[in-house]
């Protein structure tokens, strides 16, 4: 009986211990992936395009949701939002609501000063692979 249980026992703790690693892991990746688009939305409120694009993937994807691409890297997406940082002095976006699953960051926002006394609703989903932010999808 006690050949039995001493590998059970040593079963059961290997698994605890990469179960725990997994959800460290798991974590440090939902964390990263939080502060990234943090980074970003930091930056759009302040109208800062060179800080706005670090955390960016240089071959950053955009998507409309579900699967329509409007645009794909950094240089494409700097020519995107320039002007709009230039001339829309009030811009603002805040989050409303933070859905953060693995690398994947769901924030539905709330946008003012793109349209005179309006806010405007939209929900941005962001994909992370290898600490940047690789693919964007606008709900609008």
């Amino acid at each position: 009986m006690k050949q039995i249980i001493t590998p059970l026992v040593f079963i059961y703790i290997t698994l605890t211990l990469l179960s725990q690693t997994s959800k460290d892991d798991y974590m440090k990746i939902e964390e990263e992936a939080e502060k990234l688009v943090k980074q970003q939305l930091t930056a759009y409120n302040n109208r800062d395009i060179d800080k706005f694009l670090i955390p960016f993937s240089d071959s950053v994807e955009v998507y409309t949701f579900p699967n329509k691409l409007m645009y794909v890297g950094k240089d494409k997406m700097k020519l995107a939002y320039q002007d709009k940082f230039k001339e829309l002095t009030n811009l603002n976006c805040k989050i409303t609501e933070r859905i953060i699953l693995g690398n994947t960051v769901i924030d539905s926002e709330e946008v003012t000063g793109i349209i005179p006394d309006k806010i405007l609703k939209a929900v941005a989903i962001y994909k992370i692979e290898n600490n940047k932010i690789q693919k964007v999808y606008f709900i609008k």
